[in-house]
């Protein structure tokens, strides 16, 4: 059997749409980054998103135990083309049609440029296969958007639905592999 521990990286603290937008993570808060550490496993391989937010997290979660695996860039956030680090005021100001679909009807819709729910559950859910191969307790920094896909994945649901569900930072849902699907564990714990 394989564990998936999904981790979401340290806030960035931005207040517009951050996809692919190469942010940092504010990874200040030590005793919480410490909590964290403490409640994974301590034998586990951990992977992170190529992107700078998920993998300082990962790094700062690395242990004398964990063996860490090499970035993955199909772990990465929604890439938002045309709306990276825009607000939402300012993209429903200018495309009120399309960002309303993305949101109200999630699927096929994408911003110009950027990737539709669809593709992006495609690309994660593909990174989660390849790891749930490896079995064990793997550890996975990733971002909002994929680790929901995972969710939606084991819960059956469709998009719409799953965009209720709070993934904080530096929480953790824990997937695992049964052979016959995903099942879920726990979604936002915060240790």
């Amino acid at each position: 059997m394989t564990m998936l521990h999904w981790v979401r990286h340290g806030p960035t603290h931005a207040k517009t749409m951050v996809g692919w937008t190469d942010l940092p993570a504010d990874l200040s808060d030590a005793a919480q980054v410490a909590r964290l550490s403490a409640h994974l496993p301590a034998q586990a391989r951990l992977v992170s998103s190529d992107l700078s937010r998920a993998a300082a997290t990962a790094d700062a979660l690395a242990g004398p135990g964990r063996l860490r695996l090499p970035h993955d860039p199909d772990l990465r956030e929604i890439h938002f083309g045309a709306w990276e680090n825009r607000a939402f005021a300012e993209i429903d100001a200018d495309e009120p049609e399309a960002i309303a679909a993305f949101w109200q009807a999630p699927g096929a819709s994408c911003a110009t440029g950027g990737e539709s729910w669809d593709m992006l559950s495609a690309r994660v859910s593909a990174a989660a296969d390849r790891l749930a191969g490896l079995g064990g307790e793997v550890i996975v920094v990733a971002h909002f958007g994929a680790i929901l896909t995972q969710l939606q994945r084991a819960r059956g649901l469709p998009a719409a639905e799953i965009f209720a569900q709070k993934v904080d930072n530096l929480s953790v849902t824990r997937l695992h592999w049964t052979g016959a699907g995903w099942q879920e564990g726990c979604a936002n714990h915060c240790p």
